[in-house]
């Protein structure tokens, strides 16, 4: 198996909090530069993982380390894809990273993804290291050019305390084509490995070329779902779908399905004409989820779900993008709370612009997971990267972020912050806010990548509660309070 016991789960070294990589009861944060030049490799990849609190210690995470698998290769995009799960079980939380564009032997952009295991004493001083590509599965699923293994990433450890981890391979070319796009399921049973598809047992409808199936990902302990961005409904090209599966093996040793859907074919009169399946809708972009409990549970048994898809036109205004929200069920049914979110909602901060592309990230957050949800204790936050500052385009593709209860009337409560209101810095022309965003109970953690190059970029916290133009909490920057001062695109990912 890959994932299973240590010598230290034994010892109860850890604390076992979510994302504490050393164990001392405190939330880390880990911080990609995919773009980040490891020696003369510009593009290998590195990540920051700032421990607990207030504190500034940190380690910084590249290939040419001796406890890092792998060397530093070029373009390779170490840290494009982040998730964190405690996958041996001993009490520390582990860090995965994916590292999409890496060669595997002659496979270009092949694709790897490296678990790096927590220990008391940090990332690097516990078990050693593991790297996971498509070596060793079956000759058709192998290492090949163009899969980008690890493009995706999500994991964490079920309701049955099994350590799952999924990863995303959207460009898998299968026997219908190129892109069809597969999953890996791991999990600490010892069928360690299952690859998925849309061809698999019980998943809805089937694969394509240029699927993506696997581009995006997203879990609570009770379900993951996958995006298929690139799926074609019923001819027109990417408009996109999602799949949620329950992360638990059923009797044909999958994954369980639970549903599949996409948008509508064409909305029939009388209905929300946005929800109809359009070219280049890309449903399904981005996710996210998080644990839900309604009045007639004893405990979180739903998870509620976004669903960015940044192409959707809003009437006449192409490439608006809205947020479809879900609530996930434990009959295997879906709720609709709010199909059609986007600026055009009543009272909310904003309008639909041309190329703004709202949902290209969604964020979720459940901040008190084991209660009856409310608006006050569930929300979403929306990034909309191609936001410009005024009807006269100043500040082109300036971006900004939306947060909002996970409601069906989310507009009077909304708040709004783009660079220069809310998040620090000069704004400029093509900073792209709302491309990185993370979740955790007390922050909203949103990665600002600055274009001019006299900074690498920063990852700034906000308070979920916080209103529109309102101040972080903290800051993350390259050189400050003991941060390494190099690099590219600090804050591209965050986690």
């Amino acid at each position: 198996m890959l994932f299973g016991p240590s010598a230290a789960s034994a010892a109860g070294t850890c604390g076992g909090g979510e994302s504490d990589y050393n164990g001392d009861g405190l939330r880390d944060t880990a911080i990609a530069d995919p773009d980040a030049t490891v020696g003369t490799k510009a593009g290998s990849g590195a990540v920051t993982v700032v421990y607990g609190g207030t504190t500034a210690t940190s380690v910084q995470i590249q290939q040419d380390l001796a406890w890092v698998p792998g060397d530093a290769e070029g373009k390779a995009q170490f840290g494009r894809s982040l998730t964190h799960g405690d996958l041996n079980a001993d009490g520390c939380s582990d860090l995965v990273v994916g590292a999409p564009y890496k060669d595997v032997g002659t496979a270009r952009d092949s694709g790897s993804v490296y678990v790096l295991f927590g220990a008391p004493g940090g990332l690097g001083t516990g078990p050693a290291s593991a790297t996971y590509d498509q070596t060793g599965v079956t000759a058709s699923q192998g290492p090949e050019a163009g899969d980008l293994f690890g493009f995706a990433l999500t994991g964490g450890t079920t309701s049955t305390a099994l350590p799952f981890l999924v990863i995303g391979s959207p460009g898998e070319d299968t026997a219908v084509g190129a892109d069809a796009g597969v999953i890996h399921y791991l999990s600490g049973k010892p069928t360690a490995n299952v690859v998925v598809s849309q061809d698999s047992t019980g998943v809805w409808d089937a694969s394509e070329a240029n699927d993506r199936f696997g581009a995006s990902l997203a879990s609570t302990d009770r379900y993951f779902t996958v995006g298929s961005p690139g799926e074609s409904i019923p001819t027109a090209a990417f408009a996109g779908a999602i799949h949620v599966f329950r992360p638990s093996l059923n009797a044909s040793g999958l994954p369980d399905p639970v549903f599949g859907l996409g948008q509508t074919p064409d909305a029939p009169a009388g209905t929300d004409k946005d929800l109809s399946a359009e070219p280049y809708d890309r449903f399904g972009t981005s996710l996210a989820m998080a644990p839900h409990r309604i009045s007639s549970e004893a405990s979180a048994l739903g998870a509620v779900l976004a669903v960015g898809v940044p192409g959707e036109d809003i009437g006449a205004v192409t490439d608006a993008g809205r947020v479809a929200l879900y609530r996930v069920n434990p009959d295997k049914t879906v709720t609709r709370t709010l199909e059609n979110l986007n600026q055009g909602v009543t009272e909310m901060e904003g309008d639909p612009a041309a190329g703004d592309f709202f949902g290209q990230q969604v964020a979720v957050v459940n901040t008190a997971p084991t209660q009856v949800a409310t608006a006050v204790t569930v929300k979403v936050a929306v990034g909309v990267p191609g936001k410009e500052a005024s009807a006269t385009a100043e500040h082109l593709d300036k971006g900004g972020v939306q947060i909002l209860p996970f409601d069906a009337n989310p507009g009077p409560t909304d708040a709004w912050l783009d660079p220069g209101y809310g998040i620090p810095g000069v704004p400029e022309h093509q900073m792209y806010a709302g491309t990185s965003l993370a979740a955790t109970p007390q922050s909203l953690l949103v990665g600002v990548v600055n274009p001019s190059g006299d900074t690498p970029g920063s990852v700034y916290a906000f308070d979920w509660t916080v209103v529109s133009g309102g101040a972080p909490t903290r800051t993350f920057a390259p050189g400050q309070d003991g941060l390494p001062a190099d690099g590219t695109a600090f804050g591209a990912v965050v986690r």
